[in-house]
């Protein structure tokens, strides 16, 4: 009886990825599988991962599928970086050329990446990633905006575009980027119908987030700003592995419950050798418009707290106020319509904070970005 994917899959899903507890299907590295009557060629594809793993897996996949009843032979190859890609130098600084390792078909005209996550849904990271994508863009940088939020995508209706289908270059089959307020963006909200549910398993969500990087003219940006889904799942795994990222912006709130997923958080980003750029802590306190009275509702200072703890950058506290929630509801982000706000130079502060910490490197140029901050050049 000949042998089949199927079959050959569910054995690749019994077979750990080395030193994680997930199996190499649902990380996401199996390319393809193909069967040939008795023999099988499996396509690893490690990505700008640590292709040290790279003897160990072929080892246990031939062991596990030669053992299969039916097969005659196994071939394990492999594409992706291990296929000419330039791969992140292992001792580089953050920022520099050599750490950034985008020297691939995805990003090619991308320099810096950056993933704005949190370790839980309903901190405001979505709302952090907008504003703070614009922060970035006043500084005079090129910008881009990626909503990797696959289950609920929430850009669209944040930069008041919410019923917008994108425009394809019909030459090179890309979609072309929304432009506003100064930064690049592209979600997959703008390919689905708004009330739809996206109701998909892992491997559908890894395969969307590539198409999102690989098939939009994202151009020439100094940064990428990624909204990241919640949690720290398969699109979390899917863009460490396929981009190696300049660093990680985790976002929480002050009370105990978000302040512990954030710690998993930054533990994942440690784990994958992402940079953790710093914590910011959304939802600080609330001032009364009236009285001015400060109030801290869920709590104050826990995030500060856990960057100490932890070892990493605090780069700011945002208050819970309603100019922030109808940006968002209006399409007009607060950096957008109220930039003098004490809201609005916060972001621009963590915008400085992160620009600092990705350091100078840049792979056009090997400089410019912080430089021009440091300038004061405005976009």
């Amino acid at each position: 009886m000949a042998i089949q994917e199927k079959a050959v899959l569910e054995k690749l899903a019994a077979i750990p990825y080395p030193g994680y507890s997930r199996d190499i299907v649902s990380f996401g590295i199996v390319r393809s599988v193909t069967c040939d009557g008795g023999r099988v060629l499996i396509q690893l594809d490690l990505g700008t991962g640590d292709h040290s793993v790279l003897r160990p897996l072929r080892e246990a996949i031939k062991g596990a599928v030669s053992a299969m009843e039916g097969v005659d032979g196994v071939q394990v190859g492999t594409i992706g970086a291990s296929d000419g890609l330039r791969m992140a130098a292992p001792n580089a600084p953050p920022g520099t050329a050599q750490a950034t390792g985008l020297e691939n078909d995805l990003l090619p005209g991308v320099h810096n990446v950056i993933a704005v996550a949190s370790g839980k849904g309903g901190v405001g990271k979505s709302t952090v990633a907008v504003n703070l994508a614009i922060a970035l863009a006043r500084t005079g940088a090129s910008v881009g905006l990626l909503d990797a939020d696959i289950y609920g995508p929430s850009i669209p209706i944040m930069l008041g575009l919410a019923d917008s289908k994108p425009a394809v270059d019909g030459s090179r089959q890309k979609l072309l980027p929304f432009e506003r307020y100064g930064i690049r963006f592209m979600s997959l909200g703008f390919m689905v119908e708004r009330d739809s549910a996206v109701i998909w398993r892992g491997p559908m969500v890894m395969k969307a987030l590539e198409q999102l990087m690989r098939d939009v003219d994202w151009g020439d940006l100094d940064v990428l700003v990624v909204d990241m889904p919640p949690g720290t799942g398969d699109a979390q795994l899917t863009l460490s592995q396929k981009v190696s990222l300049a660093g990680a912006v985790i976002v929480t709130t002050p009370q105990d419950v978000a302040l512990a997923d954030a710690v998993k958080g930054v533990a994942m980003f440690r784990k994958v050798e992402v940079p953790v750029l710093g914590i910011v802590e959304n939802m600080s306190f609330f001032c009364c418009p009236e009285c001015g009275t400060r109030a801290e509702i869920f709590g104050h200072g826990g995030g500060k707290t856990e960057a100490a703890r932890l070892g990493v950058p605090f780069l700011g506290e945002i208050s819970l106020d309603g100019a922030i929630r109808d940006g968002g509801d209006s399409g007009r982000p607060v950096s957008v319509a109220d930039p003098d706000s004490a809201n609005s130079k916060t972001f621009g502060d963590i915008a400085a904070k992160v620009l600092e910490a990705i350091g100078p490197g840049d792979r056009r140029t090997g400089g410019g970005i912080f430089q021009r901050l440091k300038n004061g050049l405005k976009g």
